[in-house]
């Protein structure tokens, strides 16, 4: 499964908040795009889960699912229906006031959609750089060495 890139969460993004209704194609893309741990050998049970889920079409307890597989550290905050639309925030750290938390706020007609929505932000967000711990030396050495040719050795 390939890592969630800025390129593909755009994409990602577009197509979430086009999206009228969850399909099944449409949750293995998400997964196949965003999921690092689905599916699951250590938490066998919980990828079960979200397939059956999948499977039966429980689109929003199949995202709600994946959320606790994939980020068990972010949990919904908030999900509130206002003038025609689902608002969902999510957080890592739901006891703090509203003023201080850093949490996700994403909104769609749909729920499934919503929450599918925020937790490709927070996946995005939680993904770490592929930067190694030690620094990279630049290859490229002509730049600074230039061969020289020395005719009297003695």
């Amino acid at each position: 499964m390939s890592v969630l890139s800025q390129n593909t969460s755009i994409d990602l993004g577009d197509r979430l908040r086009d999206a009228y209704a969850v399909t099944a194609e449409f949750m293995a893309d998400i997964i196949s795009q965003t999921c690092r741990r689905f599916p699951s050998v250590g938490q066998s049970g919980k990828t079960r889960q979200v397939e059956r889920l999948i499977q039966s079409g429980a689109w929003t307890d199949a995202a709600i699912a994946l959320l606790d597989l994939e980020l068990p550290q972010w949990q919904i905050r908030r999900l509130v229906y206002d003038e025609g639309e689902w608002h969902c925030a999510l957080s890592r750290e739901r006891e703090l006031p509203d003023w201080l938390d850093q949490s996700i706020e994403t909104h769609h007609t749909d729920l499934a959609l919503a929450i599918l929505s925020a937790f490709v932000e927070a996946q995005r967000i939680s993904t770490p750089d592929s930067r190694t711990s030690v620094p990279t030396v630049r290859r490229d050495t002509r730049a600074l060495y230039e061969p020289l040719f020395v005719d009297n050795i003695g």
